[in-house]
């Protein structure tokens, strides 16, 4: 991607880039008071808690900073969750988080995925925006979910 800022790269998971996946993730989720213990579980530990067990954490770095990242974690047997999309607030608007997704997306084809899910909240409108405009749909909460805040459940069939 180019554009007046600079091209845009994404890149999967190395570790040396961990740091940032948290700290995007933290300054988000913390800006809208809904950061949990299970979100700095996974921010903390995403080798353990994504790749383990075959997914992929995605990063858009542009002039050598990370911008952006999103993680598509593997739920068996055939759904990959998109899960922790941060964009930097200075790096918004210019089409990032969308590539992260349909780079999630792309990996969950990849995999043999009939479906790609994700959980938010009603208080991310821009990121429900962007959900729907790529094609996911609002469905039911299931009966268990990770995280106390939420309140919105969406599916991408593929």
């Amino acid at each position: 991607m180019t554009s007046a800022e600079g091209i845009i790269d994404i890149v999967p998971y190395r570790p040396e880039l961990q740091p940032a996946f948290e700290r995007l993730n933290r300054q988000w989720l913390e800006a809208h008071s809904l950061l949990e213990q299970a979100d700095i579980e996974c921010l903390q530990d995403p080798e353990g808690n994504v790749l383990a067990t075959g997914g992929q954490v995605f990063f858009a770095i542009g002039e050598g900073n990370v911008v952006g990242t999103c993680a598509a974690i593997r739920v068996p047997p055939s759904t990959v969750e998109l899960a922790k999309l941060a964009v930097s607030p200075d790096a918004q608007g210019r089409g990032i988080g969308r590539r992260l997704c349909n780079q999630v997306i792309q990996f969950a084809r990849g995999v043999g995925a009939t479906e790609v899910e994700l959980t938010s909240n009603t208080a991310l409108v821009s990121a429900i925006r962007l959900y729907e405009s790529l094609g996911f749909r609002h469905a039911p909460l299931p009966a268990v979910v990770r995280y106390v805040s939420v309140d919105v459940y969406m599916t991408l069939s593929l």
